[in-house]
């Protein structure tokens, strides 16, 4: 695909191009997106929709960064972040704060409300777990596991290998509703979401049935 032909602001080409249902969002949490390079040429993505939408937010391509200050380009205090990344919440709670070993940190509201930003990595599962082995000082963050009520929106447009796995715009939007207290942010970028899904399927050829077998 050519450079000219991808839209600017939501990354995809025109047949997909969804800016007329982004909604901007003043997030108060900072949003990292860290891109797997392969995740980039994935029409279904959406990294691009939520970097558009959040005025907080920056979108990173690539597999590895010395630390959280060089992938955003600023000094942080690491501890103060929150990084997604898969595990159970052992209980009820929607979001949770852990511990390296998944266990979960005393002091929850403390902690989760805290936390001056979050990262995410964008990609499918098996993708998601290079960004995380690659990248060591993800440690040095508060982990942040979720056990959101809802399956992905993408139904079986896009397998994954677990129930529980969302897309990065449906994590983010899940998180920033739970911890700015405002189920709009959630429901706005749902919108660009689903129109995203729906255009995808508007322009996807039919699947083609098999052959009648012959009569014996």
């Amino acid at each position: 695909m050519e450079a000219t032909e991808i839209c600017a602001k939501c990354g995809k080409p025109p047949g997909l191009c969804v800016c007329d249902s982004i909604e901007p969002i003043d997030n108060r949490l900072f949003v990292l997106i860290l891109q797997h390079p392969q995740e980039k040429r994935e029409a279904l993505a959406t990294a691009p929709l939520l970097a558009a939408a959040l005025k907080n937010a920056k979108l990173k391509v690539g597999l590895s960064w010395p630390n959280l200050a060089r992938a955003l380009g600023r000094e942080v205090d690491a501890r103060r972040w929150g990084v997604l990344y898969l595990g159970s919440t052992e209980g009820q709670a929607p979001l949770a704060a852990v511990d390296s070993k998944g266990k979960r940190l005393p002091n929850q509201e403390a902690v989760l409300h805290g936390l001056e930003g979050i990262i995410v990595l964008d990609g499918s599962w098996s993708q998601a777990k290079a960004l995380w082995w690659r990248n060591p000082w993800f440690l040095k963050c508060t982990r942040l596991v979720l056990n959101t009520p809802f399956a992905s929106r993408y139904g079986k447009l896009r397998r994954e290998p677990r129930r529980d796995s969302l897309s990065t715009l449906e994590s983010v939007g899940f998180v920033l509703s739970e911890l700015e207290d405002d189920d709009t942010i959630f429901e706005k970028l749902l919108r660009s979401f689903e129109a995203l899904l729906d255009r995808y399927k508007a322009s996807s050829p039919p699947a083609k049935k098999p052959p009648a077998r012959p009569r014996q």
